[in-house]
């Protein structure tokens, strides 16, 4: 058993496979979620539940969030019923989030202005990465408060990766969406093209995703696109706002994204046919759309 008390803000589809590998490596872990039945799993295996992000981390050494958005992290941590209300100086909190770094940084501040250390640590990897406990994790903050908090966050991320400072984290999450949307275009591009051209679109996966234009998309959502499995590993709505942060923040740093704004766009398609909470990778139905292919869905 681990003596390190840990609060646990955010039980949805990320969050709460990171909570479990937490508490099967003994950690003492109290939960929050916005909506309590999303964090009653947890009890089962042996978690506390708490009615506020404050009262979760009250007792707590590490507090790590991870919620939706920037307006949802300034909430949990620095609201009217937020961490920074109850949490001791010396503690750690690790926001998981993927947000705005300047907010990041301001956020940070507030913490620190109260004797709490601060670590933006994005992830990458989906619910497979989050469930497995194999997540790339992108660290900004002081290091030595890395160095402190690295058994916890190898309990749940394979590749933990030391960025910078406060929002340097978050600034490498959003530089890996803007290359997973193009990802996610070029595979749907690819299989839609196979289609229109009379190709079997499995064959060309399994061609290409063992060759140089291989990626993680190709390999690991390439026969989902094919058979039109759109449950989400991570939702479209989810991705379009980490793509409205990496255009905000582009504007704000004087960067040139055509590809993302490209790949924003279509995802905009996708939400106004009321599919936000499908997988990324329904993508493909659009371009097929596009492409006027007629395919009824496949679950061979």
């Amino acid at each position: 058993m681990n003596s390190t008390k840990i609060a646990f803000i955010g039980t949805g589809l990320m969050g709460l496979p990171m909570a479990r590998n937490l508490l099967r490596a003994g950690y003492p872990l109290t939960a929050y979620n916005r909506t309590r039945s999303k964090a009653e799993p947890l009890q089962k295996d042996g978690a506390k539940l708490a009615s506020s992000p404050s009262e979760a981390a009250k007792d707590a050494q590490i507090i790590i969030s991870i919620v939706s958005d920037t307006p949802d992290v300034e909430q949990v941590l620095t609201g009217e019923n937020g961490v920074i209300r109850t949490a001791k100086p010396g503690s750690i909190v690790i926001d998981m989030s993927t947000i705005s770094p300047s907010a990041t940084r301001i956020i940070a501040q507030n913490l620190e202005a109260r004797g709490v250390e601060m670590l933006d640590a994005p992830v990458s990897g989906g619910d497979t990465g989050a469930i497995a406990g194999t997540l790339s994790i992108m660290v900004g903050g002081k290091k030595e408060i890395l160095d402190q908090s690295m058994p916890i966050l190898k309990t749940m991320g394979k590749t933990i990766t030391y960025c910078g400072g406060h929002g340097m984290g978050q600034m490498t999450k959003l530089c890996n969406q803007v290359a997973i949307s193009l990802h996610m275009l070029a595979a749907s591009e690819a299989i839609a093209f196979a289609e229109k051209a009379g190709l079997d679109p499995s064959l060309m996966v399994q061609a290409v995703g063992s060759g140089a234009a291989g990626s993680w998309v190709i390999n690991n959502l390439g026969t989902k696109m094919v058979k039109h499995d759109f449950a989400p590993g991570f939702m479209v709505r989810l991705l379009q706002k980490d793509l409205r942060i990496c255009l905000a923040t582009a504007s704000e740093i004087g960067a040139s994204l055509p590809g993302a704004s490209l790949a924003h766009q279509l995802y905009n398609s996708i939400e106004a046919h009321g599919r936000g909470d499908e997988g990324t990778q329904s993508l493909i139905a659009l371009l097929e759309e596009m492409a006027n292919i007629e395919i009824e869905k496949r679950t061979e």
